[in-house]
C-alpha cells in the first residue's frame, strides 16, 4: 500500500513542466487531500546552481509532503542533486525516466533511460546511496512498441532500491496520443513487491476506480485532466473513500478559484509574469463555458494585472447570468 510509505493519499498530482509549480500545488492542496509532485528539476542545472531549477526543488515553505522530481543522465550529478533536494525539504525523490520530450531525450535523460537499463540502475543506486529519502521512478511502457520493457525495467528499479514506481501506460513514441495501456500497469504490479502507481487516461473519479480495480495498482496519478480542474485530485480521493460522486462546480466557485490561483501566481512570480502565465490557465478554467473563445481572445491581449482581474469578473459574472 502506498499509504504505508507515509502518504496520506494514493491520488497523485502528476509532475508537469510549467504547471505543477508551487502555486498549483498550494491551490490543489487547499481543496482537499492528494499527494503533490513538483515539476521536474534538471540535475545538471542544479549542479550549476541555476536559480530556476533550485527554486523548483525548494519546497521548504510547503506544509504538505512534496515529491520532488529530478531529471538527468549522470549518476554522479544525480548524487549531488539528491543531497540538495533533501536539504530543500522534499518528502521523497522521483527520478524521471519517462519524459518523451526531444530535448530531454537527447540529453540521455527521461525515457531515453529505458534503453539503457545499466545506466538507469546506476542512477537509482546513486540517489538511494546519497539520501535518506524514499526514491521512486516514473517510466513508460517502453521506448516504442517494438521495445516494450516496462516489466523488466520495473524489476530493475526495485532491485536497485526504488521504494515505489509510477508507470505511464504509453510508450515514448506515443507521447500522449492514443489510449493508455492499463494491461502493462497490471503486469508491472504483478511483477514487483513495491507499490505501483498507475498513470494514463484517468480523467475523473470513476475512471480512477476503474484503473485501480483493473490493474490492482496502489495509487493513481492524474495529469492533464487536472488542468483547469484543481478540485479533481481531492474529488478522486473522496470518491475512492466514499463512493460518492462530486457535484458539478458552480461558475462562481470556478471564478473565485481562478482568482485565487492567479493571486498565488502573483505572490510567487510577480504581477507581470503571473499575468502571462495565467493566460493558459484561463483557457483551461473556461473550457466548455459560455462564449469562452471570445473571453480567451480578450484575456490574452491583457498585460495589466488589474485589467486581468476585471476581465475575469466580467466574464464569469456574464456566464452566471447566462445560466
Amino acid at each position: 500500500m502506498i499509504t504505508d510509505l507515509g502518504f496520506k493519499s494514493n491520488v497523485f498530482l502528476a509532475p508537469m513542466a510549467g504547471i505543477t509549480d508551487q502555486p498549483m500545488r498550494k491551490l490543489v492542496s487547499s481543496l482537499g487531500k492528494g499527494t503533490m509532485v513538483s515539476e521536474m528539476a534538471a540535475v545538471n542545472a542544479m549542479q550549476r546552481k541555476n536559480p530556476k531549477s533550485y527554486r523548483i526543488a525548494d519546497v521548504r515553505d510547503e506544509p504538505y509532503p512534496v515529491v520532488v522530481q529530478l531529471v538527468g543522465g549522470d549518476p554522479e550529478v544525480f548524487a549531488e542533486a539528491a543531497k540538495l533536494t533533501e536539504e530543500l525539504g522534499a518528502y521523497s525523490i522521483d527520478i524521471n525516466m519517462g519524459c518523451p520530450v526531444k530535448k530531454i531525450v537527447n540529453n540521455n535523460s527521461g525515457s531515453a533511460l529505458m534503453r539503457d537499463t545499466l545506466l538507469a540502475s546506476k542512477i537509482i543506486e546513486s540517489v538511494k546511496k546519497n539520501t535518506k529519502l524514499m526514491v521512486s521512478v516514473k517510466f513508460r511502457k517502453g521506448w516504442d512498441h517494438n521495445s516494450v520493457n516496462a516489466v523488466e525495467f520495473a524489476k530493475m528499479c526495485e532491485s536497485s532500491g526504488a521504494s515505489y514506481l509510477t508507470v505511464h501506460g504509453r510508450t515514448r513514441s506515443d507521447f500522449y496520443s492514443g489510449e493508455a495501456d492499463w494491461d502493462i500497469i497490471a503486469a508491472v504490479k504483478q511483477a514487483v513487491k513495491i507499490p505501483v502507481i498507475g498513470n494514463g487516461d484517468v480523467t475523473g473519479p470513476e475512471k480512477a476506480k476503474q484503473m485501480l480495480d483493473y490493474t490492482k495498482a496502489d495509487g493513481v496519478m492524474v495529469g492533464r485532466a487536472a488542468l483547469g480542474n484543481p478540485w479533481l485530485i481531492s474529488q478522486i480521493h473522496n470518491y475512492l473513500e466514499t463512493g460518492i460522486l462530486p457535484e458539478k462546480i458552480p461558475v462562481p466557485q470556478i471564478k473565485e478559484t481562478l482568482l485565487t490561483h492567479i493571486k498565488e501566481l502573483v505572490s510567487y512570480y510577480g504581477e507581470r509574469m503571473a499575468v502571462q502565465i495565467s493566460r493558459k490557465y484561463v483557457c483551461w478554467y473556461s473550457k466548455n463555458l459560455y462564449e469562452a473563445k471570445r473571453f480567451r481572445e480578450n484575456y490574452t491581449a491583457i498585460n495589466d494585472f488589474e485589467e486581468a482581474v476585471a476581465e475575469i469578473h466580467r466574464y464569469f459574472d456574464s456566464c452566471s447570468q447566462a445560466g
